[in-house]
């Protein structure tokens, strides 16, 4: 072997460089019986993919069907190999890839939103402050007393995000987060 191929990188090695790490939201459409939850973690987990955001609800009461939508990053060949992993699994009726889709439909993203719950302790200046930047994210009171405040804030990652930041030095106690909900734009359903 020469020392010119040695030093060459592989077509492997090339292709895995070119494709950057995107972050993609799946909606995938299950049973809603024990175990399917534990099957699809199971999936990712079993190969070191990971989950930056999962919900699921019973969406279909009378069919018994359930809805997970899970916000994960990879590269383009990976979310594919997710995905079609994902609908072998033998509960799931059916996967799609909402940030493809959106894509294709020329927007960025699909319809995207989550929920927080925000406890802010503070007095005086700051706890006038986090009213005022509250209001201005459109947060809403759930609970308050004369030292903390309780918002509810609905909205993109992002906007979620950037408050939760905005109250860290204004008091930020706790967080609770849904994690996101989404769906396609346009008239059709999954």
């Amino acid at each position: 072997m020469n020392a010119q191929n040695v030093n060459a990188p592989s077509a492997y090695f090339m292709a895995e460089v070119s494709d950057k790490i995107e972050s993609h939201t799946l909606s995938i459409l299950v049973d809603n019986e024990p175990g399917v939850l534990a099957r699809v973690i199971g999936l990712f987990s079993g190969r070191g993919y990971n989950i930056d955001s999962l919900t699921v609800s019973e969406t279909e009461h009378e069919a018994h069907l359930s809805r997970i939508t899970i916000v994960t990053t990879g590269t383009p060949m990976v979310i594919e190999q997710i995905r079609h992993q994902l609908d072998r699994l033998v509960p799931v009726h059916r996967v799609i890839d909402l940030t493809v889709q959106a894509r294709l439909g020329t927007n960025d993203k699909p319809l995207e939103r989550e929920l927080a719950l925000v406890k802010v302790a503070g007095h005086g200046e700051k706890r006038l402050e986090a009213l005022r930047l509250a209001d201005a994210f459109r947060a809403t009171v759930i609970d308050a007393t004369t030292d903390h405040f309780v918002f509810e804030i609905t909205g993109r990652t992002s906007k979620i995000e950037q408050f939760i930041t905005i109250m860290k030095p204004l008091g930020l106690v706790e967080v609770s987060r849904t994690g996101v909900a989404a769906v396609q734009r346009g008239a059709e359903g999954l």
